[in-house]
């Protein structure tokens, strides 16, 4: 009697990988997305400090050194990814426990801006609370937890969404009062990112149709009117749609005709690292609102089309991750990571907008690359938790349990 043996050699030994196999294969985390966060803070602090390097040279900076802005931002760049690797330790469901509490905290810090003495000034402006060691914007931390909170009331009241008195007006009053807050500071370009995110997650999860357009109208008719109403901001407006006027070059468009001279100097690959002209006390706030300019006098359009595609990366990862969340009926992370994708995407556009004479002057920073604390530090929170939902979707995935 002859035995056959299975041979193991060859194309026989080759088995197909299961599906478990391939689960155990997948990556703990998107390494991708960390690396580009990592690599637009990091850019951003060497274009900051091309940007900021002849500050000290005019007396507003005369007590700083060239070296200040960047070693700060180096310090915001250390403590942000620090707090970003805490954050990415609380599992989302503490987040959804917790997203009513700190709205509301976020909201006391917004009246506390308010009163005098306590919030700290700026050109005008009231939006910061001192520590001493650091300031604090509390617009940038409703950014953050507007996401928690409107997603986790998607969540809450998702079989009244529909219903205009129980599911959308609650909203809408809570959000209308933080805009109030943001006005009287006055930050109308905070405000603009905050209402953009409550609607955009809203529309996600599932209201009325019918609701949602008449809010968009009745919102576009407010800020209508608040323009309308503040000749200052009338007279910005106008100066946007002319810059080139000789009164509107020397006043309210100064800071978008040289950030269009920028662009113009910079052509296709820039006119070099640390070369930019603009920055040398021209273009007022060159290392925050207006650092793209920078980039694009400097690195030319190549540079300011990479920044373009690394922020899309992010955007799109962002959309990724809450669809995936929600396939596996997580909606409360699925509708926080894609809140997070429109609040990232809503302030990069108004930023680029702005900085390319697409949109009036507004005082918002580009994310993750601006100078300023608050902002990356709550920029690298936002982002922790959106890459802690891509996490738990992986283990969930493998079959695993959080």
């Amino acid at each position: 009697m002859k035995f056959a043996f299975p041979s193991f050699s060859g194309a026989a030994a080759q088995k197909p990988m299961t599906s478990l196999d391939q689960r155990s294969k997948m990556m703990a985390y998107d390494q991708p997305l960390v690396w580009v966060v990592v690599l637009l803070m990091l850019f951003g602090m060497v274009m900051v400090y091309s940007a900021s390097i002849s500050l000290p040279d005019s007396p507003k900076y005369a007590r700083y050194d060239n070296a200040h802005f960047l070693t700060r931002q180096a310090m915001f760049i250390s403590v942000s990814l620090i707090a970003g690797l805490l954050a990415f330790r609380v599992r989302i469901e503490t987040w959804q426990k917790l997203a009513p509490y700190l709205f509301v905290a976020t909201l006391i810090l917004l009246v506390l801006v308010l009163i005098p003495g306590v919030g700290k000034g700026v050109n005008g402006a009231r939006r910061w609370l001192s520590f001493k060691v650091f300031n604090i914007q509390p617009s940038e931390l409703m950014k953050l937890f507007v996401v928690l909170y409107a997603a986790d009331y998607t969540v809450r009241k998702q079989q009244v969404m529909h219903k205009l008195t129980k599911g959308f007006m609650p909203m809408t009053l809570a959000i209308g009062f933080v805009g109030l807050l943001l006005l009287l500071e006055p930050d109308l370009g905070a405000f603009g990112v905050i209402v953009c995110i409550a609607m955009g997650i809203l529309f996600l999860g599932g209201i009325n149709g019918i609701w949602f357009g008449g809010i968009g109208a009745t919102l576009v008719g407010i800020f209508s009117m608040v323009i309308l109403l503040s000749p200052w901001r009338r007279e910005r407006i106008f100066a946007y749609l002319n810059p080139w006027e000789e009164e509107n070059a020397l006043g309210k468009a100064y800071q978008l005709s040289h950030s269009l001279i920028a662009f113009g100097r910079g052509e296709l690959f820039g006119v070099g690292l640390g070369g930019s002209v603009e920055k040398l006390h021209y273009l007022p706030e060159a290392h925050t609102d207006f650092l793209l300019a920078v980039i694009g006098e400097e690195l030319g359009f190549v540079g300011v089309f990479v920044v373009v595609a690394l922020f899309y990366w992010i955007i799109k990862r962002s959309f990724e991750i809450g669809r995936q969340a929600i396939a596996m009926d997580l909606t409360f992370a699925g509708l926080t990571a894609k809140g997070i994708g429109i609040w990232i995407a809503v302030q990069t556009f108004i930023n680029m907008g702005v900085n390319l004479g697409l949109l009036p002057t507004k005082g918002l920073t580009l994310p993750l690359m601006s100078y300023g604390g608050s902002g990356v530090l709550i920029n690298c929170i936002g982002l922790a938790i959106l890459l802690r939902i891509d996490y738990e979707n992986r283990v969930l995935m493998r079959g695993g349990r959080i």
